[in-house]
């Protein structure tokens, strides 16, 4: 089954700046690159490593069994010791007491549910001084205006220091 070629509208859109570098490419402007083809050849120790595995896997797949002597195999049956009984023991015993457990021996009880959410005038007062922290940190010393200090550091008058002389 073949597949029809794609129609001119399916095909990418090409830029009219990127046509016209393509139409004016000169191949004649690349520069000359000569290519070197490298071979490398494996080491005396990778042949040697290589050898060694093929000659591995042959002794393997040519083994004789013939020269296998015959064996006995002893199993040692290891029993549990009193401190493993006991543990098994006290484990049971508490796996039977949680499945023949009756609720039905449970006291009823009513759980009562508190609120630990702060009342409204609280979360008034915290938003409050969220705000007036808020405006302290944002605050625009560009918008202060320019003052002069003028400092007066009245001087008595000649009758007030010579009150003052006289009292």
């Amino acid at each position: 089954m073949a597949v029809a070629p794609p129609s001119l509208k399916d095909l990418p859109k090409v830029s009219d700046d990127f046509k016209k570098q393509l139409e004016g490419f000169n191949p004649d402007q690349m520069k000359h690159a000569s290519t070197k083809e490298k071979i490398v050849l494996p080491t005396a120790a990778d042949v040697k490593q290589e050898k060694q595995h093929i000659d591995l896997i042959h002794d393997v797949e040519n083994f004789s069994t013939n020269s296998l002597k015959r064996t006995d195999t002893q199993e040692k049956v290891i029993l549990p010791n009193a401190q493993d009984l006991k543990a098994e023991k006290t484990q049971k015993a508490v796996l039977d007491d949680l499945e023949g457990f009756d609720t039905g021996k449970l006291k009823h009880t009513t759980t009562q549910e508190k609120n630990p959410l702060p009342d409204k005038s609280a979360i008034d007062a915290e938003k409050g001084q969220q705000e007036f922290i808020a405006g302290i940190e944002n605050f625009d010393p560009s918008k202060l205006k320019h003052t002069i200090t003028e400092e007066k550091n009245p001087l008595p008058t000649k009758e007030a220091i010579a009150q003052e002389k006289t009292a």
